[in-house]
């Protein structure tokens, strides 16, 4: 007898006493681990030196917090609507929506009051400045959902625009402005990874790339590589002229020269990033930066230079 596409799946790597419990599938529903990416609503008022104050500190955490609500509440959306291809991958299969231990009812009444939280928090938090770039946000990424992540190129833009108003995020909590430079650098580090990510996915699933997603089907090795080298390019020249640019988001004083010194570890970190993408490592950009200890020390030596150059 063949199995419905909706009965659950048992997760073939796990021993039985260990087989996900409802409680865990809601949970791993939300992607926890996921929430890495939020961090990024603390670089904008890391940079300017206002996480020394403890409100703007808070109201940070609460830009987190929200950030944390609707990227789960997405991703339960997200889940839902690409539970018949997540069936078809290797790994997604189990993820809990494609391997029918949670219903598609279940994941989208978990959805919409994540979305109304986090707007409510956006309005509570900063006004109505934070809360149109999370319905921006959600916008979008739901779009990608439903559409855009089928249409080559801007799906790869609207992924990283996702990373980019996370960033945005930041500076709007705290009312900090932010300057032209830091926006390139972001832009141009969303896109590299993002476009890392399908050069692993395309390397990772072979010929059956484009039953998972489709236009991994429309991107060649020798495209990706490229773009790869172009965007990688980007990233650090940007970041090369915010680090010397004294008009640029943070206060540097007399500390300038530790921001210019962090320049190094950013093209240790891109290079070294870059090595791992083109040989099929980055279909889980998160995953990467939790496990690579050679990454975690090259960013630890970045952030340590800038809160020099911040804070020192």
């Amino acid at each position: 007898m063949t199995r419905s596409a909706t009965q659950p799946l048992e997760d073939a790597s796990l021993p039985p006493h260990r087989q996900p419990t409802r409680a865990g599938d809601l949970l791993r529903l939300l992607r926890p681990t996921q929430w890495t990416k939020n961090v990024l609503v603390f670089v904008a008022p890391g940079a300017a030196g206002s996480l020394v104050h403890a409100e703007l500190a808070l109201k940070s955490v609460g830009a987190f917090a929200i950030f944390c609500a609707a990227a789960s509440a997405t991703y339960c959306l997200n889940d839902t609507l690409d539970a018949e291809t997540d069936r078809v991958h290797p790994v997604k299969r189990h993820r809990p929506v494609a391997s029918g231990r949670v219903s598609p009812a279940t994941a989208v009444g978990l959805a919409v009051p994540l979305i109304l939280a986090a707007l409510a928090g956006s309005w509570f938090l900063a006004g109505w400045k934070l809360t149109v770039v999370t319905a921006l946000y959600v916008a979008i990424t739901l779009s990608y959902s439903a559409w855009l992540k089928r249409v080559a190129v801007i799906e790869l833009v609207a992924v990283a625009v996702g990373f980019v108003l996370r960033a945005i995020a930041g500076g709007v909590a705290v009312g900090v402005g932010l300057s032209e430079w830091f926006l390139l650098v972001t832009s141009f580090g969303a896109l590299f990874l993002v476009i890392g990510k399908r050069a692993g996915e395309h390397e990772t699933l072979g010929p059956d790339r484009a039953l998972h997603r489709h236009t991994l089907s429309l991107y060649s090795p020798e495209y990706l590589r490229s773009a790869l080298t172009l965007t990688a390019a980007g990233a650090v020249t940007t970041y090369c002229l915010w680090a010397f640019n004294q008009t640029g988001l943070a206060r540097r004083g007399d500390h300038l020269v530790w921001i210019e010194l962090s320049v190094a570890p950013v093209v240790t970190g891109v290079l070294y990033v870059l090595r791992l993408l083109t040989d099929g490592h980055g279909e889980s950009p998160t995953d990467l930066a939790l496990s690579d200890r050679t990454l975690q020390v090259i960013g630890a030596a970045w952030a340590l230079l800038v809160g020099l150059g911040v804070y020192g």
